[in-house]
């Protein structure tokens, strides 16, 4: 299992696997050409193709290969063998002749494939265990925490990296709270709502507060997020806003200090990474379930840890996020990651605590464990059809597009 660094990467909207990926994967290209006058052809391919221009993979594309002038072929109705998200950069000397070409894929929350495997960052550890059912019998029979499991594998570096993921997160509600910007970019014209939720907050009490409030700050950073701002994948920039929002909220409203929040981000990024690792978190092989859903789950880990459970709690917290996340399907609107997705960030939040607030007031024993659970996602996802996950071409994606239609 990769380390927790490979979960959050700091980057900018509005898509980990359609904007983050691919211009990582433009930037390493540019990286092997020696020829600086070449022209260059980028093929997208299934899924890349179907919802990139919403998704803005075109425009992040360009820069990655600037200032090299390319050209972006769209292929919506070809898929390559590896992954729906697959592209092909080819670069051409002045006679036209092909002088460099490469296959590859972006698989979730930033993270590259080729025909050779997967693209890796030679700074990132590796774990020893990749199922949360062996690190949980780790920290069992270690008397240790999830969080310190995470510690003892990872480098020296990674407090400084989830600090400043933690950094980055912050910034991101504040702004999205605080936006004067009424509509996000798009064909959907779409209101942004985290403000007027925020406000809305203040003048209620228990937990119609608690709600608006955790609301409101996934609201601000899936908002941020639509708009192409920088946010923190978590796993991935269509479920940006449900880790952020829970954690400010403790640190907030809960006197979780810093310390306590960044133990909890370790903690969150393990079920992340095993999910990644184990099953996907991309939405054009498994659906949103792989997003949201462990977005859901590596948050409501965090929280029940922030609640004071132990390791067995924390695994069937997160264990009933996933569960309950099972078939959720990825069907963007107009192929924007706006409708369902940022309302989606605002209830898996929500979900997420009350998952922990029910394990904590449990023994821990369940039937289910998480790992069956992301078994489970992962073969559902891929039983999915196609126009169910991420190709905007079923769903409410479908519906929406038929009533547009009708209405003009």
């Amino acid at each position: 299992m990769k380390s927790v660094q490979h979960i959050y990467k700091i980057g900018t909207g509005p898509s980990s696997s359609h904007s983050i990926g691919p211009r990582r994967a433009a930037e390493l290209f540019a990286e092997r050409l020696t020829d600086k006058n070449c022209k260059v052809a980028v093929e997208l391919y299934g899924s890349l193709a179907a919802t990139g221009k919403a998704h803005l993979t075109d425009k992040a594309i360009i820069e990655g290969l600037s200032p090299l002038e390319a050209e972006i072929i769209w292929k919506k109705d070809e898929i390559l063998p590896l992954h729906p998200n697959g592209m092909v950069f080819r670069a051409f000397d002045n006679n036209g002749r092909t002088i460099c070409s490469w296959r590859v894929y972006s698989v979730g929350g930033g993270e590259l494939l080729d025909d050779n495997g997967p693209i890796q960052q030679s700074s990132y550890c590796m774990y020893q265990f990749s199922s949360i059912s062996e690190i949980l019998a780790w920290c069992i029979e270690n008397n240790r925490s999830f969080w310190e499991y995470c510690s003892s594998n990872e480098t020296e570096d990674i407090w400084e990296h989830l600090r400043q993921v933690w950094l980055v997160m912050c910034d991101a509600i504040g702004r999205g709270l605080s936006s004067k910007q009424e509509y996000l970019p798009g064909s959907l014209r779409l209101k942004r709502k985290a403000p007027a939720m925020f406000s809305c907050a203040h003048g209620r009490t228990d937990i119609y507060r608690d709600f608006n409030l955790l609301s409101a700050y996934a609201l601000a950073v899936a908002e941020e997020n639509a708009a192409g701002h920088k946010i923190v994948t978590a796993p991935t920039c269509g479920s940006s806003g449900v880790l952020p929002s829970v954690l400010y909220y403790f640190h907030k409203h809960n006197d979780a200090g810093t310390d306590q929040i960044l133990r909890a981000l370790a903690t969150a990024g393990l079920f992340g990474s095993s999910v990644a690792e184990r099953a996907s978190i991309s939405g054009a092989q498994v659906g949103c379930q792989g997003e949201i859903g462990t977005a859901s789950a590596m948050s409501a880990g965090a929280a029940a840890q922030l609640l004071g459970a132990d390791c067995k709690r924390i695994e069937y917290a997160a264990e009933m996020a996933l569960e309950h996340s099972l078939g959720l399907t990825c069907d963007p609107v107009n192929g924007l990651v706006q409708i369902p997705c940022i309302e989606r960030n605002a209830f898996a939040a929500m979900r997420a605590v009350e998952c922990a607030t029910y394990a904590i007031s449990t023994s821990g024993e369940h039937i289910v464990s998480f790992d069956d659970v992301v078994d489970a996602m992962n073969k559902t996802g891929r039983d999915l059809q196609a126009k169910y996950r991420e190709t905007a071409a079923g769903g409410l994606a479908e519906i929406m597009r038929l009533r547009l239609i009708d209405r003009q």
